[in-house]
């Protein structure tokens, strides 16, 4: 029998077949759900007809846990307040970005159905934006959901909450896809191809993946490092240690998907940007055509944003910050590799212009 759970927020009498949350409903191991700081909760009943959108929790900057078994979800959130528009934002841990500043207007409800795949058996969901709302929340198991499987570096990974606004172009994928899609990123910094397959992450990959999930590939930011755990020859051991992804995917009727390296942010005095990768890039370019596997060409497509922007402009993406500008950063960071979050939304949107460039079916057919 598939489990769910069923949520009603606020301070009127619970519907019929939810669990009533409160502003006093702090997190228990032994309740096995409840928000992680109760003082950043406050609760309000407009006292209107219906009892899930009469009443809500305003929870501003405050997360949400219910300890749920492993695997893919799909959550629904309703919002909406009788007498004030909302405008809230949901993430699920670590950072992954689901919807952004979804804004109702006073007076309407709305209902949000999103994919997460929960990996530490506890589903975490933080609430912000300008003016957040919570009425209702259901969570059920998907475990027909399409996972799509991400294998790379820093520039992927999902960046912990300890270093916001650090964060990965794989975190800001979620938004960007219906709630079929559930997206397994396994993605982690420093790795190079060849160090994430011998410290057994492909393994885990192929030990989960199932026929018509995808893996999207992009390694090469620490394949050129020269330590010998992470280097790789581009034309040689890069592309041979590529292959047993697509070898690993393909073997369960998964498919596979290669990204070329999303550029550094190093710029030319002629305005052009600097190709720091090299013979990588071409490399995975070779390896799309020799083997027939989907090609994103971010490298490229980075490239043009980021020559756009230009060389000051463009330090808007990345992990530039002034000494106190971000909480983490107090002494101020330069960083032209990493991205802060509005930079790997932009570098997501690239990803999903990809998927749709390259005909990546039935993928394409899930972009919001």
């Amino acid at each position: 029998m598939t489990k769910a759970w069923k949520f009603d927020f606020g301070i009127g009498d619970a519907d019929v077949g939810y669990t009533k949350i409160t502003d006093k409903t702090d997190y228990l191991p032994e309740r096995g759900y409840g928000f992680t700081d109760i003082s950043r909760v406050t609760a309000r009943d407009r006292k209107q007809p219906d009892s899930l959108k009469r009443d809500m929790c305003i929870p501003a900057d405050a997360s949400f846990r219910v300890d749920v078994p492993n695997g893919n979800y799909m959550i629904t959130v309703g919002m909406g307040d009788w007498i004030l528009p909302s405008c809230t934002t949901l993430k699920a841990n670590p950072g992954r970005l689901l919807f952004h500043n979804k804004a109702v207007t006073a007076g309407q409800y709305v209902k949000e159905s999103v994919a997460v795949y929960v990996r530490d058996e506890a589903l975490i969901l933080t609430f912000s934006g300008p003016v957040p709302r919570i009425n209702a929340l259901e969570i059920e198991a998907a475990p027909n959901a399409i996972n799509l499987y991400l294998a790379g570096d820093s520039t992927v990974t999902d960046q912990p909450d300890n270093g916001f606004p650090y964060a990965g172009w794989g975190q800001m994928l979620p938004r960007l896809l219906k709630h079929d899609v559930v997206v397994a990123n396994h993605a982690e910094s420093g790795r190079s191809s060849k160090s994430f397959i011998n410290e057994g992450r492909l393994e885990a990959i192929v030990q989960e993946i199932k026929a018509n999930d995808y893996l999207f590939i992009q390694f090469g930011h620490n394949d050129q490092k020269t330590d010998e755990p992470r280097y790789t020859e581009p034309h040689t051991t890069y592309k041979e240690y590529l292959r047993q992804y697509i070898d690993g995917a393909r073997a369960v009727g998964a498919h596979p998907v290669l990204v070329t390296s999303v550029h550094r942010r190093f710029f030319e005095k002629n305005g052009q940007l600097k190709d720091t990768h090299g013979p990588y890039l071409q490399s995975v370019r070779e390896l799309s055509g020799e083997l027939e596997v989907p090609l994103i060409d971010l490298a490229e497509k980075s490239k043009r944003l980021f020559e756009e922007l230009g060389e000051e402009e463009s330090k808007s993406l990345f992990m530039w910050g002034a000494p106190g500008e971000f909480a983490f950063f107090p002494n101020g960071v330069e960083d032209n590799t990493h991205f802060q979050e509005q930079g790997a939304i932009r570098i997501a949107a690239l990803v999903a212009e990809g998927i749709r460039e390259a005909s990546i079916w039935p993928l394409s057919m899930y972009l919001r």
